[in-house]
């Protein structure tokens, strides 16, 4: 029962980081159901532990919904994603290894293809997952698990708020990223992390419109 909740938990979570699940859309407890094969409960199950970690919202008499952060929200995750993730990045320069090196590129390479091929859902999954894989790759699964709901939460953001564009600098910016931790430059490492999110930061319009999409699109092939 627990790995299939989570296996709920973790498809809503993939698609709302690839922008196919957008903030705003209903989730339907039976078309959920439905759709994995599953009851209701195990559903309910899976939508709560995604409201626990702020991704759904769950009104009364209303049912669930694709939590819509609040400009004050996506300014406060990107403030704690810049106090750990710089840090990260000191870690990794000090603990650089050819293998890891080699990960993270080939993760930049997938980056870059996706991008070309005009891919947006990989590409922005992609994206977000870099940040992840740095905290795999120390072997630090508590700081994994953290940057990936702060991912996910931050794609919420980006589908909210984004201008067109951003998610390019983003993939030249993450090569930067690199060089300096091949480099072990723990500095400038710890410092183009910061700027990079701060760049995505100041990439969001708060002024844009909330978007909406229908589940069973955002779920389907």
């Amino acid at each position: 029962m627990e790995s299939t909740t989570s296996a709920i938990v973790e498809a809503l979570t993939r698609a709302i980081a690839a922008h196919r699940l957008l903030p705003g859309a209903k989730l339907a407890e039976q078309k959920l159901a439905d759709h994995f094969g599953v009851s209701r409960t195990l559903v309910r199950q899976a939508l709560f532990q995604l409201a626990q970690n702020r991704l759904v919202k769950l009104e009364p008499a209303r049912g669930a919904f694709v939590a819509a952060p609040t400009v004050e929200e996506a300014r406060q995750v990107f403030a704690v994603r810049r106090m750990l993730e710089a840090e990260m990045a000191r870690a990794f320069a000090r603990e650089a290894t050819p293998a890891r090196l080699k990960a993270l590129r080939e993760h930049i390479a997938q980056e870059k293809a996706a991008a070309e091929a005009g891919d947006a859902a990989a590409r922005n999954a992609l994206l977000g997952d870099f940040h992840v894989r740095m905290a795999e790759l120390l072997g630090n699964e508590v700081l994994a698990q953290i940057l990936r709901d702060l991912a996910s939460r931050s794609s919420l953001v980006s589908l909210m708020y984004q201008r067109a564009g951003a998610a390019e600098h983003s993939q030249q910016e993450h090569v930067q990223i690199v060089r300096a931790l091949a480099a072990r430059d723990e500095d400038t490492a710890a410092r183009l992390m910061t700027e990079h999110l701060r760049h995505v930061e100041e990439s969001l319009a708060f002024d844009r419109p909330q978007p909406t999409q229908d589940i069973a699109q955002a779920l389907g092939p």
